[in-house]
């Protein structure tokens, strides 16, 4: 039996990155952390390589989109350590047009394409990525279908509600 838990490696990465590595929670007893996109490349080179913590898969990777926060996009990061059993999940907060984060295909080649998708989907740019292109839209798409910028219904139908879907109408149409 294993004696990584999550305080161990609260305490190892607290250790190791200080205040870069904040908001810490345990929804659903998976331990889940945020990090700046300047440290998230050592951070996952250091879960990776650390002997002890060995997460050694990237389960996913996947873009998200928060309009009306002050940074909108996030990137989050599933690792697993096969040897404790024990997943981690780590968010990443973008701003900026076009939001940017440092690649993560150095330490786990599997982000490859899970970073590929969070492009099509997103907009979201890796950089550093040996091959970002479009995955599953067409090339010549010009818009990222995943954001929340688009309503999800003709705005004169009263049968649908958009903030069941967390977006605001009046938002929506204001262009915001």
């Amino acid at each position: 039996m294993s004696n990584v838990d999550s305080a161990l490696i609260l305490e190892k990465l607290k250790t190791q990155f200080g205040d870069a590595i904040h908001s810490p929670e345990e929804p659903y007893d998976l331990l889940t952390i945020n990090c700046s996109r300047e440290k998230i490349v050592p951070l996952l080179e250091f879960l990776h390589n650390d002997t002890v913590l060995a997460f050694n898969f990237l389960t996913d990777l996947c873009g998200v989109h928060y309009p009306h926060r002050a940074a909108p996009f996030e990137v989050v990061y599933h690792v697993h350590s096969f040897i404790n059993n024990i997943r981690l999940r780590i968010k990443v907060a973008i701003a900026g047009d076009p939001p940017k984060v440092p690649t993560a295909t150095s330490v786990y080649a599997a982000a490859n394409w899970m970073e590929r998708e969070t492009y099509d989907f997103y907009g979201i740019i890796f950089e550093g990525h040996p091959n970002l292109k479009r995955i599953l839209n067409v090339d010549e798409m010009t818009i990222f279908p995943m954001r929340k910028e688009y309503p999800l219904e003709d705005n004169t139908r009263k049968d649908k509600n958009d903030e069941m879907f967390g977006r605001d109408p009046k938002l929506i149409l204001a262009g915001k």
